[in-house]
């Protein structure tokens, strides 16, 4: 909404500040091990700069310790030297190995203590060791279980794909993409190998039952391996003594749909794709009598929490607030009711033509915004249209309300409710100074 780097590819605008350059101002040296995306502004750039010709580059004031993108070298350069063929490269280290089950439960190609996961825990082990009676800051970013989803023994076969939660869909491809006309395009515009390495180009969302539960059964295998290293990183840093100093925050960028309403990846607007995870570990806080709050947080939370952790300021910019007092068993003043998230589909460069030829829009015009509380959810579209689900009634998210009679008063109040939030968190770095009595003021505080 602020910052406007919609999508993968977006360019940062660089009067922004960030997690990276705040926390050097306690003299941390940020370091990223692992994949981000994040694209350089080009204003000030020369067209032929590297910068430009990616978007997996890193946030300014973030030091590499290992960058990953989407060529895999430094880790194939590494399987390698361990013996695996010479002519291995990015297409060909993610095919499964042969077998009738390619595409489902056949495993990867290198063993478990091969992976990416591996080498990434390994390197930053390894990084650790030199550093042990220092302060670091350290960004771990593991891909998995990202697509395409494949698995080394034994997790390919860890979870058995009958006994998986089955998807959260309609009874056919075709009732479900009554539901929006934009549903019935995500359903027809993501492929099979965008998730699959060497599968076909058929959209994804028409694949088999059994195809379904064995996706789901992989991606859980996969999270597993991802606990298994996050397990050995924390058990070298009780084996230090550095355990009970460390602040660790885990998270996800976005959600997975998992075969949910026939979807796959991060699109739409179903919960699934928001839902993730956010786990907060403080050292400093090892309370007695722990409550369960139950509230809502969001990913703005995440910067402003570890700066006041870290007691910095926490920029006017920052949409979100320190979560640190719930970890005191105190809800913050004014908490919000409600959660709130977007999803921009202009998809310039890809997508955005068959988006213009469908539905006739231009880019500006494709974005949505999502109000959703524990009892409604409230979707609107900037040029098509809205969508309310009473999630009482229908967790699922199957049946659009918003038409209905019944629950007009409802959209009005909702609708209302965002348009109030949006002018609530409007970008607000200078409105908050004013040049008065011949000095510049300047208000700092929570948005409500």
């Amino acid at each position: 909404m602020n910052h406007r780097c919609v999508n993968n590819g977006t360019p940062l605008d660089k009067r922004f500040t960030n997690l990276a350059l705040e926390s050097r101002k306690r003299g941390f040296d940020p370091t990223l091990f692992g994949y981000t995306d994040t694209s350089m502004d080009p204003r000030g750039l020369h067209p032929n700069d590297p910068d430009l010709k990616t978007y997996e580059n890193m946030l300014p004031g973030m030091t590499a310790g290992l960058k990953v993108d989407d060529q895999h070298k430094a880790w194939i350069g590494w399987l390698k030297k361990k013996g695996y063929p010479a002519d291995l490269n990015r297409e060909t280290v993610f095919l499964p190995e042969g077998g009738e089950e390619i595409h489902t439960s056949a495993p990867s190609s290198y063993r478990r203590e091969h992976s990416d996961s591996v080498f990434l825990t390994d390197t930053l082990l390894e990084w650790f060791s030199t550093r042990e009676e220092e302060d670091w800051f350290v960004h771990l970013s593991y891909l998995r279980p990202h697509p395409p989803w494949v698995a080394p023994e034994p997790f390919n076969t860890l979870y058995d794909p009958q006994k998986v939660p089955p998807p959260v869909r309609a009874t056919s491809l075709e009732e479900e993409g009554r539901q929006h006309p934009m549903l019935s395009v995500l359903h027809e515009m993501k492929p099979k190998n965008d998730f699959f390495a060497g599968s076909s180009d058929s959209p994804v969302a028409q694949m088999s039952d059994q195809e379904f539960l064995q996706a789901k059964a992989t991606y859980f295998g996969l999270m597993t391996e991802i606990d298994e290293q996050l397990g050995r990183i924390f058990d070298y840093l009780k084996a230090t003594n550095q355990y009970d100093s460390t602040l660790i925050v885990f998270t996800s960028d976005h959600g997975e749909q998992l075969g949910d309403h026939y979807l796959f990846g991060k699109l739409g607007y179903f919960d699934a794709s928001y839902h993730i995870p956010l786990i907060i570990r403080d050292p400093k806080r090892q309370l007695q009598n722990v409550k369960t709050l139950e509230h809502f947080s969001e990913s703005v939370d995440v910067m402003p929490t570890i700066l006041d952790w870290l007691g910095l300021e926490i920029p006017d910019q920052c949409d979100g607030r320190s979560l640190l007092p719930f970890l005191e068993n105190e809800v913050p003043r004014n908490w919000r009711e409600e959660v709130h998230s977007e999803f921009d589909f202009r998809w310039i460069g890809s997508y955005q033509p068959m988006i213009e030829e469908r539905f006739g829009l231009l880019p500006d015009e494709c974005s949505l915004v999502i109000i959703r509380d524990d009892d409604y959810k409230y979707v609107h579209m900037t040029a098509l249209p809205p969508l309310f689900f009473d999630l009482k009634r229908d967790p699922g998210e199957f049946i659009n309300r918003v038409q209905d009679p019944d629950y007009r008063e409802l959209v009005l109040k909702y609708s209302s409710k965002m348009l109030s939030w949006m002018m609530n968190h409007r970008d607000r770095v200078l409105a908050n100074m004013n040049v008065e009595f011949g000095e510049l003021i300047h208000w700092r505080g929570p948005r409500n």
